[in-house]
């Protein structure tokens, strides 16, 4: 040991100390060079891999939701062809459809709520509360089901009392919903199944579920509607019966999926024994906290989405088709950049649970670029192919001239829709439930606002009588409708540093 360090003293004598300090200074800003490039280099890896997960995600999902629409607009085209009036037929699908919704979306939670959850399970990798999750959704789901099913005449008459139609629609609606309603365990299962399926990072599985829910709703309306061969059909009762034989397929594919790609490595993992500790515990109580919240949430979007149903069809059956087709054209939008918010859901959640700040802000902000992307292509969309998109809805000639006049609103759903539904996704992924719920409270207001300030502006300066104020009326209730977009993108917009942290 002596010897070394004699032989490194005589080695640092010989050479000149200065010379190399005053080489190293000079190698400095090449050494800070070298770190940017590798700074920037592992930037744009990281952007790279954020991006490739991104459209992962939301290409799926994407592809799914094209049918989504195209299921409700078959739905109104076979009812719109049948050997009756058009306008009181596409009305009576309006009506029933409604009804669904006015239900469904109070259970809107076991999605939302099931995908946060998991995404945040995933990020841990916790494989075993993976699994509690999806047992406990799928549970409630089915329960859920049960007592609406139960009180299915009860529900339709209480409807009623509120919505106001005219008979022949009231009767073509509840014969829909009597029908459709014993569909309710298998739509409420797959809601549990979708959320979980992209809590896991999995859009492929929800994408088979829904091409396969959508696909045999229009195969089986076709063809317990109209007939095929030498059936003659069921009319317009088959409309309702095809939903019910798709929903009950895709619940097939969902358990096939789960069996074929999570029993090793999720399911088995939890124990038999512990299926019934599933409803007990600090995460169970976290799930139903979440769910009052996101209640309240649900309980919003039917004032909003209900009441513009409600109030289209106050003004006869033409202006409730209008309203009717010009809502399922604008959500051919939403079911689009609805992909994009998937996408955000499933990795802000992920991230939060690997407690990733850096990856977690690139998501929202890569999230938010694709989804203005889509915003563009719409509004092209929209401007060019407005008229044919109401041609295919209807052959109604009377129906398409009157929904012409509201095709400019079409081209403000991109530009405001866009940032509403993305921050929906970033939200749920955080499990902020309680900015969600604040940010339909927001959005509540301003429907109602704008719907109940001009219709008060139109009654001061306008007759009821006149042949032009429905269609002035129509015109308030689709700026209510984008007030309410508004609302939700400034409030979430504000409190995004605040919450979505880890």
């Amino acid at each position: 040991m002596t010897a070394i360090l004699r032989i490194l003293v005589c080695w640092m004598k010989k050479i000149n100390i200065d010379r190399f300090l005053d080489r190293l200074e000079m190698t400095k800003p090449v050494i800070l060079r070298t770190m940017q490039n590798c700074h920037s280099e592992e930037h744009s890896d990281v952007r790279i891999s954020i991006n490739k997960d991104i459209l992962k995600l939301a290409i799926p999902s994407i592809l799914a939701n094209i049918t989504v629409p195209i299921v409700g607009m078959v739905d109104i085209a076979v009812a719109g062809h049948l050997d009756a009036n058009a306008a009181t037929m596409i009305g009576g699908i309006a009506i029933g459809s409604m009804l669904f919704d006015l239900l469904y979306w109070n259970f809107g939670f076991l999605r939302v709520g099931t995908g946060g959850l998991a995404a945040q399970a995933f990020g841990r990798g916790d494989r075993r509360e993976c699994a509690r999750i999806l047992a406990r959704a799928v549970g409630i789901a089915l329960a859920c089901a049960l007592v609406l099913i139960a009180i299915q005449w009860l529900f339709v008459r209480a409807a009623f009392l509120v919505v106001d139609c005219t008979p022949q629609v009231r009767e073509l609606a509840s014969r829909y919903f009597f029908i459709r309603i014993w569909a309710a365990p298998a739509t409420l299962g797959l809601m549990a199944f979708k959320g979980w399926f992209i809590g896991m990072q999995d859009s492929v599985s929800p994408m088979a579920v829904d091409l396969t829910v959508n696909g045999m709703n229009v195969l089986m309306s076709f063809v317990l509607a109209l007939g095929v061969g030498a059936y003659e059909g069921m009319g317009f009762a088959g409309i309702a019966a095809g939903t019910v034989v798709a929903q009950y397929s895709g619940l097939l594919v969902a358990l096939a999926l789960l069996i074929g790609r999570y029993w090793k490595n999720t399911v088995s993992v939890l124990p038999m024994a512990d299926i019934r500790e599933v409803f007990k515990g600090g995460e169970t109580r976290r799930f139903f906290v979440m769910n009052a919240d996101l209640f309240v949430r649900s309980l919003c979007f039917i004032a909003i989405y209900i009441g513009f149903t409600v109030i289209s069809a106050r003004y006869g059956d033409l202006l409730l088709a209008v309203s009717s087709i010009m809502m399922k054209l604008l959500m051919i939008f939403s079911y689009f950049t609805d992909g994009f918010a998937y996408a955000g859901e499933a990795m802000t959640g992920k991230y939060i649970g690997a407690k990733d700040e850096t990856m977690l802000r690139q998501t929202v902000r890569w999230t938010f670029v694709w989804s203005m992307g889509i915003a563009l292509i719409f509004i092209g969309i929209y401007h060019f192919a407005g008229v044919p998109l109401l041609r295919m809805m209807t052959s109604d000639v009377a129906v398409v001239e009157a929904s012409r006049e509201y095709l400019p609103w079409l081209l403000l759903m991109p530009v405001i829709g866009c940032a509403a539904f993305t921050w929906d996704g970033i939200y749920i992924g955080a499990t902020a439930s309680k900015a969600i719920r604040n940010s339909m409270l927001w959005a509540v207001v301003g429907f109602a606002g704008v719907w109940f300030v001009g219709i008060a502006l139109l009654g001061h300066f306008g007759s009821e009588t006149s042949a032009r104020y429905g269609y002035i009326a129509m015109h308030i209730l689709m700026g209510a409708y984008f007030a309410h977009l508004l609302a939700r993108t400034l409030y979430l917009s504000a409190r995004y540093r605040k919450i979505v942290h880890l």
